[in-house]
């Protein structure tokens, strides 16, 4: 049966040609005729970056609801349904609030050119003005300066997590400029938190805050974290904490979490044991989440593991790379990837991170997808990489692949992680139940 919610969402497609069109003449005016509800939100904590973004994000929201606040999140894209992008005071949205909300944007908007992106995100500041919340975390759909989430004129604090390339047709090759577009969310004397970056992202990102008077807070300067003998220990001017590993797996996680800590802090929002207890709650599917029954786990080899992530540019993949790498010092099993990804993304520049890590990539196209690559395109792609592959008809194809060639070679232990797009890990939730 088909949702009242996604009968509006197909029509809002329409309201304008170009799926993203970065301005703000549009989503402002929307805002303005719904009376203004981005000027009616609990304080705000935005978020920008390549990499990270979520997962920081969801750092922040365990933390906050670790100390008892209610919370308010807006993140794209979703894995299974729109509503996951929408969670007022903890809940993700019901069904007859996003319809209701939809309509009443799509009514207001009075069928002038608004992206879908645009017209969605006032629906959802729309609604967190009419719920009572302790705090909005909102993340950045596509760059900063001009995406429709940057019109919150004094947020509480702007986060920016690690700087890479990907959306090259929308943002370019330019590091520094998009450095440059992601440091647009900072806004005057409000302090930005800067994860993990680069040493010219970084730089960029630096000289926008001070142009601004912008205090600065940032990621191997006045914070730190590490693993040392199983457990997370963070610093900053604060002092130490001596924390569990968070709940995602990944030396990335560490960053990211350290990144959430350092934003909260800034602002004195939480305890330590609210900090405490949000690493060891905190829940983000499709990063480096393990699979551990469903139909499609099924069709994998006898005692296999199998992960899924939804990381689809060369940055991220080295964080899921490193994150395999340790899975491997722990216990060495051969590796196999089962990967889709979109056609507008660096698949080659990708898969480079597994050289050395991998014994074969098993290709197919994302399922419902028409930005997807083809199996053989992508097989073209993993190839020139350097590593060894072959194209599958669909997951469960590839699956019997990957347990054909683990019988073949006689081992009984494989390790399998589902990978390159957030569209392919939606899917493959759906599939497993």
């Amino acid at each position: 049966m088909i949702a009242g919610s996604d009968i509006v969402l197909e029509r809002l497609l329409a309201l304008h040609p170009k799926k993203i069109d970065l301005v703000l003449d549009r989503v402002q005016r929307l805002l303005a005729a719904l009376g203004h509800p981005e000027k009616k939100l609990p304080p705000v904590i935005h978020v920008a970056g390549t990499n990270g973004k979520g997962s920081t994000c969801a750092f922040m929201r365990a933390m906050l609801e670790a100390q008892g606040l209610k919370v308010h999140v807006y993140s794209s894209p979703h894995l299974v349904r729109f509503h996951e992008r929408i969670r007022l005071a903890g809940e993700l949205i019901t069904e007859s609030e996003l319809a209701a909300l939809l309509e009443e944007c799509e009514e207001v908007n009075g069928g002038q050119p608004i992206t879908f992106f645009e017209i969605t995100t006032a629906a959802a500041m729309l609604a967190f003005s009419r719920h009572k919340a302790d705090a909005v975390i909102l993340e950045v759909g596509l760059g900063g300066k001009y995406d429709a989430t940057n019109v919150i004129e004094k947020p509480r604090a702007a986060v920016i997590t690690p700087i890479g390339l990907d959306h090259a047709e929308f943002l370019g090759n330019d590091i520094a400029g998009i450095a440059a577009e992601k440091a647009g969310i900072i806004k005057k004397g409000v302090p930005v938190i800067i994860g993990a970056q680069e040493d010219l992202p970084r730089d960029v990102i630096v000289r926008r805050a001070d142009s601004l008077g912008a205090p600065v807070v940032a990621f191997g300067q006045d914070f730190f974290a590490h693993q040392e003998h199983g457990r997370m220990v963070y610093q900053d001017m604060g002092g130490l904490l001596d924390l569990p590993m968070p709940k995602l797996f990944g030396r990335h996680q560490i960053e990211n979490a350290a990144t959430a800590i350092a934003a909260l802090r800034q602002s004195d929002w939480v305890s330590d044991a609210a900090v405490e207890k949000g690493l060891r709650t905190v829940e983000w599917p499709a990063r480096m989440q393990r699979l551990t029954h469903g139909p499609l786990v099924e069709f994998a080899p006898q005692g296999a593991e199998v992960w899924l992530d939804g990381g689809h540019n060369p940055h991220g993949g080295a964080a899921v790379a490193r994150a395999l790498a340790d899975l491997e010092d722990r216990a060495d099993k051969p590796l196999y990837l089962i990967s889709g990804m979109l056609a507008n993304k660096d698949a080659t520049g990708y898969f480079a991170n597994f050289r050395g890590l991998v014994r074969h990539v098993v290709t197919i196209a994302i399922p419902g997808e028409p930005g997807s690559l083809g199996a053989g395109a992508l097989y073209d792609r993993v190839r020139a990489a350097g590593l060894e592959a072959s194209p599958a008809e669909d997951v469960e194809d590839a699956m019997l692949q990957v347990a054909a060639m683990s019988r073949m070679d006689e081992e009984e232990a494989a390790r399998i992680l589902i990978c390159g797009s957030l569209y392919l890990a939606g899917h493959v939730l759906t599939e497993n139940g």
